[in-house]
């Protein structure tokens, strides 16, 4: 062989062993942000039956239990996802719970102050929402759960 062609071979194999590797990073980042958008979704769809528990609570004093399983099985992958500032806002909802179980386990606290923890909790469950809406679905699909009433009119 021939000093070119073994130098013509080499310097094919670099190109296409680097061609493989940003194939691979590419396949790679694209695999973890789709799995990241599933997590959102996933503790979207947790945070909307918390806030309707929170809203049913708020207005006929039923208070159900708040689930956080997938918040805490998902968060690395929403970690990854989302910005520190939406990550701090969707923990937010989550911290909530504290004082909704004071609220739901005890009895004797005042209606105003009753009132007044609900409201500042369902404020914390519709901003994470948002917050999770805006990465987790497209446009398209934040029309559409605008249309099933589960985002409010004049959000995208």
């Amino acid at each position: 062989m021939e000093p070119s062609q073994v130098l013509s071979a080499l310097i094919g194999a670099c190109f296409g062993s680097l061609g493989w590797l940003f194939v691979g990073l590419y396949i790679n980042q694209r695999t973890t942000r789709s799995a990241a958008r599933s997590a959102a979704r996933a503790v979207y769809f947790e945070l909307l039956l918390n806030r309707a528990n929170v809203e049913l609570a708020a207005t006929y004093g039923e208070t159900m239990p708040l689930s956080r399983s997938s918040y805490e099985q998902l968060l690395p992958q929403l970690a990854s996802l989302l910005s520190a500032n939406d990550l701090s806002t969707v923990a937010g909802a989550y911290i909530s719970h504290v004082g909704y179980e004071q609220v739901r386990q005890g009895r004797d606290h005042p209606e105003d102050a009753r009132r007044a923890a609900l409201a500042s909790i369902l404020g914390a469950q519709v901003a994470a929402l948002e917050r999770l809406a805006e990465v987790a679905f497209t446009s398209a699909e934040r029309g559409d759960l605008r249309l099933a009433g589960d985002l409010q009119p004049g959000r995208d």
